[in-house]
């Protein structure tokens, strides 16, 4: 009987030390993770306010290490299923970045960007993590100074240019109306009512819903200024007048009287990171009396990840046009 006791109270001190060790390498991951976060808003080493949380060493190596850290800490006391280490960092993760959101350290359309590509890393480090304190638990402070790799580099790699790409987003729509109804709804769009757009994704994580369009006078080199919520202003120059048929412009976003709090720095349409170059409205036609209206516009990417990026930009400009062309498609269907 008393062996019996001994080994309860044995494995109730595993269990707790297992416990413990997991809630550690967790803790020391979220603190890892803001403390390399808030030192890209302290470095000084800045080139045309590119800052270092939109670098690979941010967003890639940073994850990674704090998968590392989180289930190196946790493996070197007690060893676990392998798919623990997957998983286990996701907590510091979710954790770090939701207290960079409670604290206005990082905006929330940014953290809902980056958030699928730091789990993925943060598991890579897991396993290597795990792997590491299988192989030698004893080599804390070698992890520990491995780690640092990516404070060094963030700031180091924001002296680099940045490549450039150009996406082309298309959308379009089947509208019940002839080319002159469309035409004369497109030219200039009266403000929108709250009721007249659908809720979307993209306005419920903070995108700006579109408010009216207005123009200076019809044909080439007119002024179209495209409001949008929270004092986001689109200033559209006509560069193609066929009435009924194609209108074009290029776009420059009124970057001098966009309030800090409408978008966050890093996805600030005109930044360094992002804009929207022009936009084009088509009308096309259809046999059955019916018009196909196209609205395709470009954008341009300025990342270190472009292809990643150019996944979400595409998205939010695919899901905006499509609002914008619905709002068009009801109001000539129903006057």
């Amino acid at each position: 009987m008393p062996d019996f006791y001994e080994k309860l109270k044995l494995q109730s001190k595993a269990s707790r030390a297992s416990r413990f060790s997991l809630l550690a390498g967790i803790v020391f991951g979220v603190v890892y993770g803001l403390l390399f976060r808030l030192s890209t808003d302290a470095n000084l080493a800045q080139r045309s306010n590119h800052t270092s949380t939109m670098t690979l060493s941010f967003l890639v190596l940073g994850s990674f290490f704090v998968g590392l850290l989180t289930v190196y800490l946790s493996e070197r006391v007690v060893h676990r299923n392998a798919v623990l280490w997957i998983v286990a960092p996701w907590p510091s993760i979710l954790l770090a970045s939701l207290l960079s959101v409670v604290f206005r350290i990082e905006g929330l359309i940014c953290l809902i960007f980056a958030l699928p590509i730091a789990l993925v890393f943060s598991s890579v480090g897991g396993l290597v993590g795990g792997a590491v304190a299988r192989k030698s638990a004893d080599n804390f402070r070698t992890v520990s100074c491995v780690a640092l790799v990516p404070f060094l580099l963030a700031p180091a790699e924001t002296y680099l240019t940045m490549p450039v790409q150009t996406h082309t987003v298309a959308s379009e729509i089947v509208i019940h109306a002839s080319p002159s109804v469309i035409w004369h709804n497109i030219i200039r769009v009266p403000p929108i009512s709250p009721a007249e757009l659908q809720s979307t994704w993209t306005h419920q994580i903070g995108f700006p819903r579109p408010v009216e369009a207005t123009l200076s006078y019809e044909g080439a080199g007119g002024i179209r200024h495209a409001s949008f919520e929270r004092g986001l202003v689109f200033i559209e120059t006509v560069t193609a007048w066929e009435p009924e048929h194609r209108i074009a412009f290029s776009i420059k976003a009124d970057t001098a009287h966009i309030p800090p709090t409408t978008l966050d720095e890093h996805v600030t349409i005109g930044g360094p990171y992002f804009d929207v170059l022009d936009g084009e409205y088509r009308l096309e036609s259809l046999p059955n009396g019916d018009t196909l209206l196209h609205l395709t516009s470009h954008q341009r990417l300025s990342t270190d990840f472009n292809s990643y990026a150019g996944l979400w930009s595409d998205a939010v400009m695919q899901n905006l046009q499509i609002s914008i062309l619905k709002v068009i498609q009801h109001r000539c269907e129903h006057t």
